[in-house]
């Protein structure tokens, strides 16, 4: 009987690890495209992009301004849908 709890034991701490991994990669991407984004193409990227115009100004601007914006709001609906995928993927769904 004593097994079995080790087992389960080492299962539950197993599927833990696995969804803080999943979540933790979630997050890392996340964050990987906002910053993208919001400074690589609003700041550091944004002499290249001023050729480019959306709106009636350079696209560089339009990144800064209101671009990264709307990036990161499409990233908290997607880690939203993601991370709710997830909890059904390891039984932890409200």
């Amino acid at each position: 009987m004593a097994e079995q709890s080790t087992n389960a034991d080492a299962r539950a701490a197993e599927d833990a690890g696995g969804y803080w991994a999943a979540n933790i990669r979630i997050i890392l991407i996340s964050l990987v495209i906002w910053a993208v984004v919001s400074f690589g193409f609003g700041i550091v990227l944004r002499p290249m992009l001023s050729g480019i115009e959306v709106g009636g100004t350079d696209l560089g601007f339009w990144f800064a301004q209101q671009g990264s914006i709307l990036v990161f709001l499409g990233l908290i609906f997607f880690y939203a849908w993601r991370m709710n995928k997830l909890d059904k993927e390891y039984g932890v769904e409200e």
